[in-house]
C-alpha cells in the first residue's frame, strides 16, 4: 500500500471517504450498562465526533452533539428533565431528536420560530443485545440489519467492549489474519487453533516452538456479498480429516469468528468502532443459538478491565510478558490469568497496539498467507466507492471434518437457514 491508500482506509473522521462509508451503517456506540435508567448523560467520542448519550424521562435514548448550540457548553453535565436534556449553562432544553424545547432565558421560553430554526445535531439510536447502536449517516436511518446475534432473545447473547490505543483497521485485520493463531495464541493446551479442539496437548517443546504446524496449514479466501470469508486448514490431526477454521469479514468494520460455542451453536463478533484515528473500541458479542449463555462466565473469561473498559494488562506494564512461560508452555508468554487460563484478548491487544497508533503499511512485506488481509482491503476500497449492499448470512466454524468434504462445501451447508434454537440438518452432533 502507498500512503494515499493507507490514508483512505484508516481515516474515519467527518468528510473522509472511509468515515462516510462507516456512517452509512448502524454502529455500536456504547453498552446499555453505561446509561442505566436515571443515570447521568454519557460523553462519548465516535468517528472523531464528540457526542453525549442520554436517556430521557420516558426512557428514550438520545445521541446529541456534545456542545450546546447556544454557547457551546458541555451537555454531558446537563439535567435530564422535562422531556429531554437541559444545559446547565443557560437552561436550553433538547429532546432526543435535537429539537429545542425551551429557552428559559428568553421571553416565553423562546418563540416557536426561533426554537424551530435551531437544531442540535442528533443521531437515531436503537438497542440490540445490551448495546446502543447509532446511525450517523445522511438522510433517514436505514432498517436495522437482521443480524441473528442481535435479533435473538437477550439471554442468548452477551456484549462487552475493550479500548484499543490504535487505529481500528489494525485490529480488524488481526481478525482476518488466521495464520497468527499458530503463533500468537499458541499454548501447549490449545495448539494454536482457537481452543482445545481435536486432540490432547502436545509435548511442551514441540508445542511452544510452533513447529508442529509448519507446512501443515493451508489458507483460502472467498468473496461474499457483504465482505469475505477466510478459511484455515490444519492437516496435522488424524488421517482422513482436517481441522477447519472459518471467519467472516463483514463490511465495513467487523469480523465474525467461531468464539466460545463454534459451528452451528453460535459464534463471536469483533466490531471495531473508531473513537478517532488512533483509538477504537472493540465491541465483542458472543451468541449462542441452542441455549442461553452464561454471561457472568463469559465476562470472567475476558480481559480484566477497569470500570471504563481499559485492559489491566496493557502496554504500560508491557502486557506482563513472562519469559519463563515462553520456555515451557506459551509461545508469547503473554496473557496468563491468575486463574491459570490464557486470555487471547490481551495477546491481540499487544499485537495491534504494537504496530503503532496507525500502522505504516508502506513498509509491509506481505506473503501468500496474507491473502485474506489483501482481499479485505480491496473489498473495503470497493465498498467506499459503492456502500449500498448489506444483506447476508454469517458463517463461522471451528471443527474437524473428513477429507472427503471440501471446506467451501461445508461453508455452503451452514449458509442455509437455521431455525433458531435447533441444529441445521447438516450440523455435526
Amino acid at each position: 500500500m502507498n500512503v494515499e491508500e493507507s490514508e483512505l482506509l484508516t481515516r474515519t473522521g467527518p468528510g473522509t471517504p472511509c468515515g462516510e462509508l462507516m456512517r452509512r451503517y448502524w454502529q455500536p456506540v456504547a453498552l446499555v450498562e453505561e446509561i442505566p435508567p436515571g443515570g447521568a448523560p454519557l460523553p462519548i467520542r465516535i468517528l472523531s465526533e464528540d457526542l453525549v448519550l442520554f436517556r430521557d424521562p420516558e426512557d428514550r435514548i438520545g445521541l446529541l452533539d456534545l456542545h450546546c448550540a447556544h454557547r457551546g457548553a458541555d451537555l454531558s453535565y446537563g439535567r435530564v428533565e422535562d422531556g429531554g436534556l437541559r444545559c446547565i449553562y443557560h437552561g436550553w432544553l433538547y429532546d432526543v431528536q435535537g429539537r429545542v424545547l425551551d429557552m428559559p432565558g428568553e421571553p416565553g421560553g423562546g418563540t416557536p420560530e426561533c426554537r424551530a430554526g435551531i437544531r442540535q445535531k442528533a443521531y437515531p439510536c436503537t438497542v440490540r443485545n445490551g448495546t446502543v447502536f447509532a446511525y450517523m449517516g445522511p438522510g433517514e436511518a436505514p432498517c436495522f440489519p437482521s443480524y441473528e446475534f442481535l435479533s435473538a432473545p437477550v439471554d442468548h447473547g452477551f456484549a462487552i467492549k475493550l479500548l484499543h490505543e490504535c487505529n481500528y483497521l489494525q485490529a480488524n485485520e488481526g481478525n482476518i489474519d488466521l495464520s497468527h493463531l499458530t503463533f500468537l495464541h499458541y499454548t501447549r493446551f490449545n495448539r494454536g487453533i482457537g481452543g482445545e479442539v481435536g486432540s490432547r496437548p502436545l509435548p511442551t517443546q514441540k508445542t511452544v516452538s510452533g513447529r508442529s504446524a509448519a507446512g501443515s496449514e493451508e489458507f483460502d479466501v472467498e468473496l461474499t456479498g457483504h465482505g469475505l470469508r477466510s478459511y484455515k486448514l490444519r492437516r496435522d490431526l488424524e488421517e482422513q480429516q482436517y481441522h477447519l477454521y472459518i471467519t467472516q469479514f463483514v463490511l465495513p468494520n467487523c469480523t465474525t469468528f467461531p468464539g466460545t460455542f463454534r459451528g452451528w451453536r453460535g459464534y463471536g463478533v469483533n466490531w471495531h468502532v473508531p473513537i478517532d484515528d488512533t483509538h477504537h473500541w472493540k465491541f465483542t458479542f458472543e451468541f449462542r443459538r441452542d441455549e442461553p449463555v452464561d454471561k457472568e462466565k463469559i465476562r470472567n473469561s475476558r480481559a480484566g478491565m477497569t470500570p471504563d473498559y481499559r485492559a489491566l494488562i496493557n502496554k504500560e506494564n508491557r502486557y506482563r510478558q513472562n519469559r519463563e512461560l515462553m520456555a515451557r508452555e506459551s509461545y508469547t508468554g503473554i496473557g496468563k490469568t491468575t486463574a491459570g487460563r490464557y486470555n487471547f484478548q490481551v495477546q491481540d491487544l499487544w499485537a495491534t497496539e504494537g504496530q503503532g497508533p496507525v500502522q505504516d503499511r508502506t513498509g509491509e512485506h506481505l506473503m501468500p498467507s496474507d491473502r485474506a488481509v489483501v482481499a479485505a482491503r480491496k473489498v473495503l476500497f470497493n465498498a467506499i466507492r459503492d456502500p449500498e449492499a448489506n444483506r447476508f448470512r454469517l458463517v463461522t466454524l471451528n471443527e474437524v471434518i473428513p477429507d472427503s468434504k471440501h471446506w467451501r462445501e461445508r461453508a455452503r451447508e451452514l449458509e442455509g437457514d437455521v431455525t433458531f434454537g435447533a441444529a441445521p440438518s447438516s450440523a455435526n452432533p
